[in-house]
């Protein structure tokens, strides 16, 4: 591996910026790419470029690239966006690296948990069946087969529900009443964006390292909770006695996912719980 390696960051929104900022720091080389470049951290350089194009942005640099993250969001909700966004869009990326005869050491993909269908608050890991009930955990189902089938190494990156600073949902519902029924008890999973950026970041560093990637990871934090459990702790740590029936919540996905593999590689999250990460959210909103 060169000492400072080069990564380019496809789709570098929040969670890339957040990585590219924390590799560029460690001195590697970091290109990020987006419509709009005009936000970037002034340590990743700047790529105009648009993922739902088919030509290879003007920019793009020519000589090798290290590693290659697919750090996409969808535009929109329906069908049409997420075909776009993750299947063409990473066609278009993996058509432009054959277009410069470039080999990344390895790419990530970016996926979501959301690929489980599992709702009985189940565990799951890296090995469950992935059985989606939507078009958007197929979608990103198939943009993984695209990859691993890509002939390069390659890496996916299952995120469960992301949060922190710009992503406050589930803060705004709280102050607004919003409640969860206690029974059936509704799990989710979450990680705080910081430790999303963080999980890539380590990620690379390791195979930089020389370390053995698995094909897959969950990135959540170490304690899927109770919906119910969560909202009760915010309500009573905003203060907030507003009860709203009709913002009751009584069914939806449960699925308790675990982060043991990438715990065993040696990464671990900043903020272990929900707990640690909506304080600091909470103290640095007021």
């Amino acid at each position: 591996m060169p000492e400072n390696p080069t990564l380019l960051i496809a789709g570098c929104g929040d969670i890339g910026s957040r990585m590219g900022l924390r590799l560029s720091q460690l001195s590697w080389r970091v290109h990020g790419l987006r419509r709009f470049v005009a936000n970037l951290p002034g340590t990743i350089r700047p790529l105009p470029g648009d993922l739902f194009d088919s030509r290879c942005p003007p920019g793009w640099p020519t000589a090798a690239l290290d590693y290659l993250v697919y750090c996409a969001a969808a535009t929109g909700h329906d069908e049409s966006a997420y075909r776009a966004t993750y299947v063409d869009g990473l066609n278009h990326v993996l058509s432009w690296l054959a277009l410069h005869g470039q080999r990344p050491r390895r790419l990530l993909f970016v996926s979501s948990t959301g690929v489980y269908g599992q709702c009985d608050g189940e565990w799951v890991d890296e090995d469950s069946p992935t059985l989606p009930s939507g078009f958007s955990g197929r979608l990103l189902l198939e943009a993984e087969r695209l990859l691993l089938d890509s002939g390069h190494p390659a890496s996916v990156i299952r995120l469960a529900g992301i949060y922190g600073p710009g992503r406050q949902w589930l803060l705004s519902q709280v102050r607004q009443g919003y409640r969860v029924a206690e029974e059936p008890a509704l799990y989710g999973n979450r990680i705080h964006a910081d430790d999303a950026a963080g999980l890539l970041a380590f990620l690379l560093a390791a195979d930089a390292r020389g370390e053995t990637l698995a094909d897959c990871y969950l990135g959540v934090d170490d304690e899927p909770a109770p919906l119910h459990e969560v909202v009760g702790w915010l309500r009573q740590r905003l203060g907030v006695t507003l009860q709203v029936e009709e913002n009751i919540v009584r069914r939806s996905a449960s699925k308790r996912c675990s982060n043991a593999r990438a715990r065993a590689l040696g990464w671990s999250p900043l903020y272990p719980s929900y707990r640690e990460g909506y304080e600091a959210l909470i103290a640095a909103t007021g």
